[in-house]
């Protein structure tokens, strides 16, 4: 179930669950690699796995391949925390990243090294209010946005992209929720040139106050997605009710099968 796996850095532990690889990092030490990343001058992708891009990654062919080209792939979920732990992985609370914890730290480092930040994703009008709010957050903060209600294969989809490639980010945000951010990212991100890309889910949608931020003790905790369930019905029950159940099968099966 669980490896250890040798990466780029000797530093980072990387892990792997259910064949998904995940590299065991803090979110200062997820800041410094994007900093290696913009500096090196070559794309770069930084995913991030949880329950539900577990189960995504099971099903989704071109899922897979968005987390085939990440060079960096952190742990977004308390129940890859927990899974790890339980097959012999010591995963430490402060190795899982959430965007709501990292988020500040990411644009402070971008704001002082003068990056320039695009962010694609969320309705019309809730990423302006977004950055509205952050560029009063974050002094000197050079950001540009761009809803993310398109279809991707239009026209709209190439104006998006000249206007990311204009704007000639150092970092881009997409945050369109899974699996479409990741969708986005493996048909485009050829496209967009030397740039460290993060699919980023609702980073913005909290900042604009779209979604109400989990108070921080249900993440130490591990109940985070209590608080979303009861917050977004609708939209996750499936994710928090179903998936993990089909996720435990998977598990067993490999027990099994005595499969790593």
């Amino acid at each position: 179930m669980s490896t250890y796996l040798p990466t780029m850095d000797e530093s980072i532990r990387t892990f792997d669950v259910l064949g998904c690889t995940v590299h065991a990092v803090t979110a200062s030490e997820l800041t410094d690699l994007v900093e290696d990343a913009v500096e090196s001058h070559e794309p770069c992708i930084v995913a991030n796995h949880n329950l539900h891009s577990l189960y995504l990654y099971q099903r989704d062919a071109k899922v897979r391949d968005l987390f085939s080209k990440a060079r960096w792939i952190h742990v977004d979920g308390m129940g890859i925390v927990l899974l790890a732990r339980v097959f012999g992985v010591r995963i430490e609370r402060s190795e899982r990243v959430t965007y709501v914890d990292w988020f500040p730290l990411l644009l402070e480092r971008a704001a002082a090294r003068n990056w320039r930040v695009f962010y694609l994703g969320s309705k019309p009008g809730v990423a302006d209010k977004g950055l509205e709010i952050l560029l009063q957050r974050y002094p000197g903060l050079k950001m540009n946005v761009a809803h993310g209600y398109f279809d991707p294969m239009s026209e709209e989809n190439n104006n998006v992209v000249e206007k990311m490639r204009a704007f000639s980010p150092h970092v881009v945000m997409v945050g369109m929720g899974m699996p479409r951010q990741e969708h986005w990212i493996a048909d485009n991100s050829d496209r967009i040139g030397p740039v460290v890309m993060l699919p980023c889910g609702a980073a913005i949608d909290y900042v604009a106050g779209e979604i109400p931020t989990p108070p921080r003790w249900t993440g130490r905790c591990g109940l985070e997605w209590l608080y979303r369930l009861v917050a977004e019905p609708g939209r996750l029950w499936k994710r928090y009710l179903v998936e993990p159940w089909l996720l435990l099968f998977l598990i067993g099966r490999r027990w099994i099968r005595f499969e790593p």
